[in-house]
């Protein structure tokens, strides 16, 4: 039986909801990334480390929602606090404690960080720190890196799509390739006067967790004050990486910071934070730039987002490295006793496969794409989930055990893939 046969017999009310979801959703879903065929998972719930769909079976969760659950599902700390919030109401249009609570940890965590300003997704606080470079500089434009990942906006999806399939540039996005200083240094010497903001991810995320070295974001900082453009770092899915985010680890200071995910402890959240001067536009008494928002620092959200900031130790952090390292080293002695080309990237507890023998410069220019399919949903005929571009994300609340238990699941679908591979081939 095929893979994807396998997948399909195991999971019929996924399917029965597909076909509802396909009546009055465009293609079913409401989110592209956890979008895969022959259709997504439909889930029920998560409780710790696992996850249930539809028909009642259980998951390894290797996703954790594309980094935002980093201490796993229904962690009980974050239940309590989001239980309390909710029971005194869930917004009202006035500051609270718990919003200052948060705002403070993450001042008290990232050195870059002055001021911070919330909202309600990552890609909103990418949007209002293109809004706050563009009020300061007077300038609109935007350099990105190609294939890099801001949110979907169409300023950050001429980035992201930048070469792939004929999508067009649009007229105020300028890209450059990620780790190539020198053409940063020359784009913005030359196109200075219009570039009111640099956009770097610490990790390109979405491409497939691809680094840079120190030195290619030290460049680009000095380049970009040269010309008078903010430099905005996007931590989104990075500040897990360490106490005071992947830019402690790189040693860099950006004007700007965004995050997201993790901060607000598995509910909707974004943040901007940064220099005192730069977000001093944002402040209402002084009427440069007027930002609002309904649900901004609520107190559901703010009060899981401190629960979940103060319990992302270093050593939580250390230990969550550690165990992603041990799984790259498994993962490569499965592939290659499945005679499959393989190779990782890996950053801190993320991991990024692919079934090549060097990963490719961006998720959406793969050539495993097929391969990799078909390890998604082996994966999940062996009750893993993860998401189907490769990418493993790990949790605090993940023992030794779950990682035993990863590595053998993760082996048995490495060899259904080389079997049916080599059906394919014969």
């Amino acid at each position: 039986m095929s893979i994807e046969t396998t997948f399909t017999d195991r999971t019929p009310g996924s399917a029965a909801l597909a076909r509802r979801a396909e009546r009055v959703l465009p293609g079913g879903d409401t989110r592209a990334a956890g979008w895969h065929l022959p259709y997504p998972l439909a889930l029920t719930h998560g409780e710790r480390t696992h996850v249930f769909d539809v028909d009642g079976r259980s998951y390894l969760d290797l996703s954790n929602n594309f980094t935002s659950l980093v201490h796993g599902h229904a962690y009980p700390p974050i239940v309590a606090a989001a239980e309390q919030a909710i029971r005194g109401g869930t917004a009202w249009p006035a500051r609270h404690d718990r919003q200052v609570t948060l705002a403070e940890a993450l001042v008290d965590r990232v050195a870059s960080l002055d001021h911070v300003r919330f909202c309600n997704s990552g890609t909103e606080a990418n949007l209002l720190a293109l809004q706050v470079a563009r009020a300061v500089t007077g300038k609109t434009k935007v350099l990105m890196a190609s294939h890099g990942y801001h949110g979907s906006h169409e300023a950050f999806e001429a980035g992201f799509f930048d070469g792939v399939g004929g999508h067009p540039r649009w007229v105020h996005t300028i890209t450059a390739p990620f780790g190539d200083a020198l053409v940063w240094e020359r784009t913005l010497a030359e196109h200075g006067d219009e570039i009111a903001a640099v956009f770097l991810e610490a990790v390109m995320g979405s491409s497939g967790l691809v680094s840079a070295e120190p030195s290619f974001f030290e460049r680009v900082i000095a380049a970009a004050h040269a010309a008078d453009v903010i430099f905005v770092l996007d931590e989104v899915i990075t500040l897990r990486l360490s106490l005071g985010g992947h830019q402690a680890s790189l040693g860099i200071t950006p004007d700007l910071t965004t995050m997201g995910k993790l901060i607000g402890g598995g509910f909707p959240v974004g943040g901007l934070g940064g220099r005192a001067d730069l977000m001093s536009v944002l402040d209402p008494a002084k009427g440069r730039l007027f930002h609002s928002g309904t649900f901004n620092g609520n107190p559901v959200t703010t009060a899981a987002g401190v629960v979940s900031v103060r319990d992302l130790t270093g050593d939580a952090i250390a230990r969550m490295a550690a165990q992603a390292e041990r799984l790259e080293r498994a993962l490569r002695e499965s592939a290659a006793a499945s005679s499959l080309p393989f190779s990782c990237r890996r950053v801190g507890s993320l991991l990024n496969i692919y079934f090549v023998d060097e990963p490719p410069r961006a998720n959406l220019v793969r050539a495993d794409a097929a391969m990799m399919a078909r390890f998604h949903l082996a994966g999940m005929n062996h009750g893993l989930y993860f998401a189907s571009r490769g990418l493993l994300v790990l949790s605090t609340v993940m023992t030794d055990a779950d990682i035993d238990d990863a590595i053998e699941r993760l082996d048995s679908a490495l060899r259904d893939v080389a079997a049916e591979q080599g059906e394919v081939a014969a």
